[in-house]
């Protein structure tokens, strides 16, 4: 395994100079640039010096993270189809972020759920139809490449009266749907 490009990220986000990691860790500055470009390799107690001068340990540097998923495809949504709305979940497990995308298509004179009152804030944007958004009291019809930015402090819903099926970009943090 290649360490040093590792090495030297880690103490380019400490902040380090060659210099600095070196009299912190009681290796040559000469050594850890060779250790940066790969040119040597440090006994398990070097490293392990290096390491904990960097502020972590051999556990956590070896350990590999899975990359973070940042694209999202066609084969990555899940639909959930239902006699009033057809849900795309157009980010995978998206309830475990802070926020969360889906794409609702209303069916022609249907209502989305009641979505009830709470902390968050949501965003929707009319992909095409027209909707009507329910929010408390108030009601507002929304038109294609129109948008809603609302609080979750009202219980409110979309409704589709017209004869064609309506899609919104619904956004809502936190997670809701």
């Amino acid at each position: 395994m290649e360490i040093g490009s590792k090495l030297k990220e880690l103490r380019l986000k400490n902040g380090l100079t060659l210099s600095e990691l070196a009299s912190r860790s009681e290796v040559t500055k000469g050594f850890l640039s060779q250790l940066e470009r790969d040119l040597t390799s440090p006994n398990i107690s070097t490293l392990e010096d290096i390491l904990e001068a960097l502020g972590t340990n051999l556990q956590e540097f070896f350990s590999e993270q899975p990359e973070e998923q940042i694209v999202f495809r066609k084969e990555d949504v899940f639909v959930d189809a239902q006699t009033n709305e057809t849900i795309h979940w157009i980010v995978p497990n998206a309830q475990k972020n802070q926020m969360e995308p889906v794409q609702v298509v209303l069916h022609p004179h249907q209502c989305t759920r009641q979505i009830e009152s709470h902390a968050g804030e949501e965003f929707g944007y009319v992909l095409y139809g027209r909707v009507k958004l329910h929010y408390g009291d108030r009601m507002e019809t929304i038109k294609r490449y129109e948008t809603f930015y609302i609080s979750g402090q009202h219980t409110h819903y979309l409704e589709n009266a017209t004869d064609r099926d309506a899609a919104v970009l619904w956004i809502s943090t936190p997670p809701i749907f």
